[in-house]
């Protein structure tokens, strides 16, 4: 769901506007930074999906970087991934499985135990997630050649306050993010 021309969840894309103001319309500079930093976060997720699909990594989801988190770096058992993720194994193997026919991860034999597969991102999910860091960075260059360095430092402040006020920042170094409840 993006974000329509009143700032609340619609149809239209993120960061796109509807066909002009409505009687409901919400100026952006009336919201208080929590809604700001949601709206923010949102429209990047769709802005970032927008360039990977652009550079060839069509039917990227937000959510396969909950996944990928998981498996920058290491391999994982579906009962290993299933703890991290603190999912049932069901629900593990089935994302899996999906990432699996997307092409984005591999199922490998695990050498200590034959019976056991180790789930890997693939050739193409190691390039999605080289593909998002550089996106990431085009955004960024982009919004401090907009906004100059000096605010994007203190955007980048006070996200961080608001992320470690909540414990977030444990999560984010141990690459264990996830969706609130």
């Amino acid at each position: 769901m993006g974000i329509n021309e009143a700032g609340m969840g619609g149809s239209s894309g993120a960061g796109q506007s509807g066909s002009g103001a409505t009687s409901g319309a919400v100026e952006l500079d009336t919201l208080d930074v929590t809604l700001l930093s949601l709206f923010a976060g949102w429209a990047a997720a769709d802005d970032i999906r927008q360039r990977l699909e652009s550079k060839g990594f069509e039917g990227i989801r937000f959510s396969d970087g909950l996944i990928f988190q998981h498996l920058v770096g290491a391999d994982r058992t579906i009962t290993e991934l299933a703890a991290r993720m603190e999912v049932t194994q069901q629900a593990a193997s089935k994302a899996v499985a999906d990432l699996q026919r997307r092409g984005w991860v591999a199922l490998n034999v695990d050498p200590a135990d034959a019976r056991a597969r180790r789930v890997a991102l693939s050739e193409r999910g190691l390039a999605a997630v080289e593909a998002s860091r550089a996106v990431r960075a085009e955004l960024v260059a982009d919004l401090t050649a907009e906004c100059g360095t000096a605010d994007l430092t203190a955007a980048r402040r006070v996200l961080s306050t608001m992320i470690g006020r909540v414990g977030g920042d444990i999560a984010v170094r141990s690459r264990r993010v996830m969706p609130p409840a």
